[in-house]
Parts: structure tokens; C-alpha cells; sequence
């Protein structure tokens, strides 16, 4: 089998990343974006979805985090589109509801080619730290548009703004790791159109 890894570069005016995905990974992670918040938030996109991931992300941030934190996510995006190859024996859906504490994420993902992104949180606070709230929609959008996957985001429950954020990505990274892996009962790609 294939190994089903990307290694992907972006360099702008406003940000520059480097990031490498391994899907068939063991939740080993390297993330330097100089964001705290953001990067504490793709680790646990690595370890709870068993994904190998290393991020090197520069960027404006003297302006304020949304380039670097979107950009990111195109990044990413890219990734799983790579890495995902052909599709060929993909179980093709994910679906992950991960509590922490009062709060609960359920999040659904659909990596069959086209690109959607439903992202219902209700953040109680502008900011967590010096993390603009209003980022988590903008890169998960980002990562949806370029992994061409159909991605709910959706809050049952939750107070805590950390918690609620830290819910959806632990969720996402659990329900991308089921729509992701391999099942030998599949032939060809998982469609009664035969193609993705």
C-alpha cells in the first residue's frame, strides 16, 4: 500500500507554512505556528485522530492571527486531499461527538469531493487568551474548501469557550480519522456513482 502522506508549502505575502500529514500516523506531532491556542488545538487534531502531523507556520501576526490561522487551514486542506490519494477502499463518512466537561461537539465529515462547512458554535467571549474566537468557523472552513469534504461542526452543550473549541477539534480529529481509514470490504471508492 501506498504510503498516504503529504508534505505541502505555501508561501505568501502574509504567511509561510510548512506541514506534513501522515494519515496512517500514531498522534506524533511537531506544531510551531507562534500561536498558543492554535497550536494546542492542532495537537489534538493529531493525537486524537492518530494523524502525524508537523506544522511550521510564520506569518503577519504583528497585524492579528486570521491570515496565518485560515492559511493553515488551506494548508491542511491540501493535505488530506493529498494524502487521501484515490480513494479507493476509503470508508468515506466520520462522525464524533467528544465531551469536555459541560461542553459537547458533535462533528460529521463526508470526504467524498465536495466542499461544504456547517460550523454552529455559540462562543460566550470575543477572545480565548489572544485568540480571536471567530477564527475556529475561518479554519474550518478552510480545511473543508480545500479537503473537498462536506464538514458539520455542531455545539450540543457547553459554557466554557476553551472547552467548546477544544471539544470541536478533538471531534473533527476523531470523526476525520473514521472517514479516513481503509476498509478491505470496499471495493473501488465508496459511491454507487463509481468515481469521487
Amino acid at each position: 500500500m501506498a504510503a498516504r502522506e503529504a508534505s505541502i508549502t505555501r508561501e505568501t505575502r502574509e504567511t509561510q507554512i510548512e506541514l506534513e500529514l501522515a494519515l496512517d500516523g500514531c498522534g506524533e506531532y511537531e506544531v510551531q505556528t507562534g500561536v498558543g491556542f492554535f497550536d494546542h488545538m492542532l495537537t489534538h487534531i493529531a493525537r486524537h485522530g492518530l494523524f502525524d502531523l508537523k506544522v511550521r507556520a510564520t506569518g503577519d501576526v504583528h497585524i492579528d492571527f486570521h491570515h496565518l490561522v485560515e492559511d493553515v487551514g488551506i494548508v491542511l486542506g491540501d493535505a488530506i486531499a493529498t494524502a487521501v490519494g484515490d480513494k479507493q477502499g476509503l470508508v468515506r463518512y466520520g462522525l464524533a461527538a467528544c465531551p469536555m466537561d459541560e461542553a459537547l461537539v458533535m462533528v460529521a465529515v463526508d470526504v467524498g469531493g465536495r466542499a461544504h462547512c456547517r460550523c454552529e458554535l455559540d462562543l460566550p467571549v470575543e477572545k480565548i487568551g489572544d485568540f480571536d474566537t471567530q477564527l475556529v468557523n475561518e479554519f474550518f472552513a478552510a480545511v473543508a474548501a480545500n479537503a473537498a469534504m462536506a464538514l458539520h461542526v455542531v455545539q450540543q452543550s457547553g459554557d466554557n469557550a476553551h472547552h467548546i473549541v477544544e471539544s470541536a477539534f478533538k471531534s473533527f480529529a476523531r470523526a476525520l480519522d473514521q472517514a479516513t481509514r481503509l476498509d478491505e470490504r470496499v471495493t473501488g471508492v465508496p459511491s454507487t456513482k463509481g468515481v469521487l
